[in-house]
């Protein structure tokens, strides 16, 4: 059984989570060096990076898959996080500049419908980036991390998905190159591994990261009936809330609103 959102939480709170987070931040600056006045979504366990964008981007949310459970977000200042269906997102139509979608694709069993979602919620010349694990590398091996649950994808397995879905691929890295141990001397080793891997294996770090773009095909638009679906928001102090508890503050949200 996949971990859930008390879990990967509790991972970014450790030394290797920690490092982790830094790894990644510092990736995900490097493809969106600029985000001001933009609008940002992200879809899975995203949170840890997108505080990167909290000062800078117009928008922020996070929406988090009844599977995992959500938890409020920020811990301070009005919460932005949400409970939703991945297949029936309660966000308008090209809304979005861009999405990160982290801890989301190798978990869900919704896919396509997740992709098609993210496709509807970009706005025309919009970004998707998504953090998967390397089917070729250690850490998809390792239960101990998030990283080791779901469904790893190669590079070239995951820009094959995204043509597939209307998304044009644009760039691809690997990150996470030291094994995930949470040995003292592993983690301060962490940036020599980062170094290293990117010259010499990039084939083998622990998550392929890839940039892509939306298409634009001039067809006919399918209207699609839209329904009511519950909304869940993360309410009162930092805590696990999940769509089963009714620990969350649950209102009726139609999609397009």
């Amino acid at each position: 059984m996949a971990n859930d959102v008390v879990d990967i939480r509790d991972f970014y709170a450790t030394s290797l989570g920690q490092m982790t987070g830094r790894i990644l931040r510092k990736h995900v600056r490097a493809i969106w060096p600029n985000v001001r006045g933009e609008r940002i979504a992200g879809i899975g366990y995203a949170t840890p990076y997108l505080r990167l964008f909290q000062e800078e981007a117009e928008r922020v949310v996070a929406v988090m898959p009844p599977g995992q459970g959500v938890l409020r977000w920020p811990p301070s200042g009005p919460n932005l996080s949400v409970l939703a269906d991945e297949a029936e997102l309660p966000l308008p139509d090209v809304a979005f500049d861009r999405v990160l979608l982290v801890h989301a694709i190798e978990r869900t069993e919704a896919l396509r419908p997740l992709l098609r979602e993210v496709w509807r919620l970009l706005a025309d010349g919009g970004r998707v980036l998504i953090v998967v694990p390397n089917r070729r590398g250690v850490w998809a091996r390792i239960e101990a991390t998030p990283f080791g649950h779901g469904q790893p994808y190669t590079g070239m397995q995951l820009s094959r998905l995204l043509r597939d879905n209307l998304f044009t691929p644009l760039s691809t890295r690997s990150a996470l190159f030291a094994p995930p141990l949470r040995r003292r001397l592993n983690v301060a080793a962490a940036p020599a591994w980062e170094r290293a891997g990117g010259r010499w294996f990039q084939a083998f770090g622990g998550v392929v990261m890839i940039e892509a773009a939306k298409q634009i095909y001039a067809t006919t638009p399918l209207v699609r009936e839209r329904v009511k679906r519950p909304l869940y928001i993360a309410a009162g102090s930092a805590g696990n809330h999940r769509a089963a508890d009714g620990r969350a503050v649950n209102r009726a949200a139609d999609d397009g609103s």
